[in-house]
């Protein structure tokens, strides 16, 4: 005989409290890490900003108060600066040494910005205008006019603004493969392009007269000595529009670091993008260029500075501050250094950067390091 179960009281499983499935959580909590990731990034990127915006102030004094002239009184320096005081103050303060500060610090961050730009983009330390021929065509275009033309007046700056955007439209055309620019082609070609401009350089001495070299050779060093108030708005507007430019720019040049397909699909305009962030570096950097002449390495260490104070994402931002501390340090220096002053100022920014230089080759050449 079958026993059939008797029918009881229904059992139901215990109900499970109203949580949230594990890959639900699992998504809030990363979201939740990168959001407090984010906020401390950005605290110490301002607090990084500020340090630069003080250091900047204390060289920005230090150019004006070091070993100010005993007839001149401390009172006498703020009113100065402002054009408020005649004779001596006026002359010391106003015309030559705030200018000359001004011109450094101002030439520092376009440096600095078309260094972090080219550094973002090309995705190598080594890609900055230095090095890759874009000063080094400004320098051939200047000496250029500084030899044939030495009366034009304005002839270097605008010679190096030519030889500059020269070299980049060059660049454009022969690092170009499959309708695309090659990076690793640029860098390369760039290179080389350098070369050529160095070696042109070299026998527009052979060829010039004694006053003729000693012009070059004062151009070509890098030097704030002949800053002006004309030189420092030029500077000032350019830094403002070049900056503007660069802040366009960054959500593009954010997504061309996920690479040129992932990019274009989240919509970017990878070739634009690209040729947009090459002639804006070209720009800054001749720009600054036009004025100082190549202060050599500055867009070459600022930028991995910034990545190593705030992170890849505000390097290009904060390459601006840095580039501008490091010229302003150094012209300071180069004034009233015991046992190298007076020197040129683009003598002791090469001092700090060619060991950098040859730093960062024996790194990218060692087998551990990152590419």
């Amino acid at each position: 005989m079958t026993l059939l179960p008797t029918e009881g009281p229904t059992t139901r499983p215990a109900a499970r409290p109203a949580t949230a499935p594990e890959p639900t959580r699992g998504r809030e909590a990363v979201a939740a890490g990168l959001r407090r990731t984010h906020r401390v990034r950005g605290r110490r990127a301002l607090v990084t900003a500020l340090v630069l915006v003080l250091a900047l102030a204390g060289l920005l004094a230090a150019s004006l108060l070091l070993e100010l002239n005993s007839r001149i009184p401390g009172g006498d320096v703020l009113p100065a600066a402002f054009g408020l005081r005649e004779g001596l103050a006026d002359y010391v303060i106003h015309r030559i040494r705030l200018p000359r500060a001004l011109t450094a610090l101002l030439a520092g961050g376009l440096f600095g910005l078309s260094g972090a730009l080219y550094q973002r983009l090309i995705r190598n330390p080594l890609a900055t205008p230095d090095i890759i021929g874009i000063s080094a065509g400004a320098g051939a275009g200047a000496c250029t006019v500084l030899l044939f033309a030495p009366a034009f007046v304005q002839g270097p700056q605008a010679a190096a603004l030519a030889g500059s955007f020269g070299l980049v439209a060059l660049l454009l055309v022969l690092s170009r493969r499959n309708g695309a620019v090659d990076t690793y082609r640029l860098v390369l070609v760039g290179i080389g392009m350098s070369g050529i401009c160095v070696a042109y350089v070299n026998y527009l001495f052979t060829v010039a007269g004694t006053q003729g070299v000693a012009q070059m050779l004062r151009w070509l060093v890098g030097s704030t000595n002949d800053a002006s108030w004309d030189g420092v708005r030029t500077l000032a507007v350019s830094l403002a529009v070049c900056g503007g430019c660069a802040a366009l720019l960054g959500r593009p040049l954010g997504g061309l670091a996920l690479g040129d397909q992932l990019a274009a699909g989240l919509g970017t305009r990878v070739a634009a993008t690209r040729t947009a962030t090459l002639l804006l570096g070209a720009a800054a950097a001749a720009l600054a260029t036009s004025v100082t002449g190549p202060i050599g390495f500055v867009s070459l260490i600022s930028g991995p500075i910034a990545v190593r104070l705030v992170g890849a994402d505000r390097a290009v931002a904060l390459a601006v501050p840095t580039g501008a501390v490091i010229v302003l340090g150094a012209d300071v220096l180069a004034q009233h250094a015991p046992l190298v002053s007076p020197v040129p100022t683009g003598v002791l920014t090469a001092l700090i950067g060619a060991p950098y230089f040859v730093l960062l080759l024996l790194r990218r050449r060692s087998p551990g390091a990152p590419s």
